[in-house]
């Protein structure tokens, strides 16, 4: 059985630690903040013993040496960590890594980045996402195209309806204002934009978030929606994501 550790770092991430109470090991989600991780490990008496990166930003795998240094901890993450910060063993969509005797698939989730991946819990019901989608949004395209990240947001998609995305930064209510001038009609938006925004009043967290929820109200998951497609000018769905990344990064 694994628990899930969250806890906020820099100035908007999210930290994951990810602990399987059979073996006692623990896997750190990225690693933003190496003090803060290590930090709050001991302060649930874990110790790290793997990194799992999901991309290779400074916010997602800065702290893998100082980590490292301090844990001997294994690193797995996608190729293009290599050569910009420690990693042990690369890994890409299809594989399997291990925590314990639980298991998490490797999927690829490019567009954000290049090599962007996702680790798929599905024994747990969870998926830690990084940057590739957001509770109502996505991550901006620095190296993608289109049709890639959307293929990788098809992958999502694909996850069981119930499964906890758990993203790497808490940017659902500027997202929710964005989700709601593209899908303005979207009553099950309407309805989860005034909880967002109770929750954020009271200084809540609004991640994780469930595959489900999204699937009805996150623009980006629904470029193959007819009606959106309709509204934003796309004659496939990646057309439609196109347009929909291209108004978020000018809105």
């Amino acid at each position: 059985m694994i628990h899930v550790h969250q806890f906020p770092c820099l100035s908007d991430n999210y930290g994951y630690l990810v602990h399987d109470t059979d073996s006692h090991e623990t896997a750190a989600i990225d690693t933003p903040d190496a003090r803060e991780y290590l930090r709050q490990a001991d302060l649930k008496g874990w110790r790290i013993t793997q990194i799992w990166n999901t991309h290779w930003h400074p916010d997602h795998a800065g702290g893998n040496a100082a980590i490292k240094d301090a844990t001997g901890c294994t690193i797995t993450g996608p190729a293009e960590i290599e050569g910009k910060f420690p990693i042990d063993t690369i890994v890409a969509h299809g594989d399997t890594v291990t925590l314990g005797e639980e298991k998490a698939q490797v999927i690829d989730v490019s567009g954000h980045t290049n090599g962007h991946i996702a680790f798929h819990m599905a024994d747990a019901g969870v998926a830690f996402v990084g940057d590739s989608v957001f509770a109502l949004g996505c991550g901006r395209m620095f190296e993608g195209e289109p049709a890639q990240f959307w293929a990788s947001l098809k992958r999502i998609k694909a996850l069981p309806p119930e499964t906890l995305l758990y993203c790497a930064h808490e940017y659902t209510a500027s997202n929710a204002k964005f989700a709601l001038h593209a899908d303005p009609e979207n009553a099950a938006l309407q309805a989860y934009t005034q909880e967002i925004a109770a929750k954020r009043a009271r200084d809540e967290w609004t991640v994780p978030t469930t595959l489900k929820r999204e699937l009805a109200t996150n623009p980006f998951l629904r470029a193959d929606d007819p009606a959106m497609m309709a509204k934003w000018g796309g004659s496939a769905p990646h057309q439609t994501f196109a347009a929909l990344r291209a108004a978020k990064d000018n809105f």
